[in-house]
């Protein structure tokens, strides 16, 4: 009985999810065409709302877009962090974030990472987990067809060759599947913020007593270490510096 009732409760919510949809759907046409009459700061507050209300890397992009032109560069810097967190491989998405953080104050140099480490990143970042889900389906395929001409070819070349492919294709399908389940575990447990305050002390302790180590201006990213306190969060920039800043002069990305 119970059973029923969250069925029925559900086919009566799709005809207001759709209309919702659809809302939404034309308050992004109405930003796309302020945005187009550059109409900056109108589009900007629509684009906000959609974003409040669904995860896509188009709105989130047009309201990266639309604080660039604003002269707002922390924001800007935000919301390109999050649409490229969807679509990492966005050329667009990409292009523009540099563009953005080329714009900030800070210019800080990325301690050295080892290159293996590198090389992972740049793979998990190639595609969205779509892409990496169907590129992975595919390869997954062919193995499956070449472990079939492996088993049942009469001829030794054309076994020796179903094996090798075999081998091939499920090992790159198996990276495949490591690095999508790298990228959405990086997108779930968002441990980046970006500085959004003029300026911020970093201090030694979380405390506005604490030494005083350096300063921060806003667009600058950080990793974030420590979340466990209220008012504080223990930050690592991208030169291996740590310290403590309030959580209000940031936002996760």
């Amino acid at each position: 009985m119970n059973t029923k009732k969250h069925i029925f409760f559900l086919l009566c919510c799709i005809p207001f999810l759709t209309l919702r949809a659809a809302d939404l759907n034309g308050e992004k046409a109405h930003a796309d065409s302020l945005y187009a009459q550059e109409e900056y700061e109108k589009a900007a507050a629509i684009y906000q709302t959609v974003a409040d209300s669904v995860q896509d890397a188009e709105v989130f992009y047009n309201l990266g877009c639309c604080h660039y032109r604003l002269d707002d560069m922390a924001r800007a810097v935000l919301w390109f962090e999050r649409a490229a967190l969807l679509k990492p491989g966005d050329k667009d998405i990409r292009f523009n974030l540099e563009l953005a953080r080329s714009k900030t104050i800070d210019r800080i140099t990325p301690r050295h990472e080892f290159f293996l480490v590198s090389v992972f990143r740049w793979l998990t970042q190639l595609m969205s987990l779509r892409q990496w889900a169907v590129l992975c389906i595919g390869l997954f395929a062919v193995s499956l067809l070449a472990l079939g001409m492996f088993l049942y070819s009469d001829r030794y070349a054309l076994r020796r060759a179903g094996f090798y492919i075999f081998v091939l294709f499920l090992s790159l399908s198996v990276l495949g599947n490591v690095c999508a389940f790298a990228q959405r575990n990086f997108a779930a447990n968002r441990h980046s913020a970006i500085i959004m305050a003029p300026s911020v002390t970093v201090r030694s302790t979380p405390s506005e007593s604490g030494n005083e180590l350096f300063v921060l201006h806003e667009g600058t990213r950080v990793e974030i270490r420590d979340d466990s306190m209220k008012d504080w969060c223990e930050v690592q920039i991208a030169d291996g510096k740590v310290g403590w800043v309030a959580r209000k002069v940031m936002e996760t990305i």
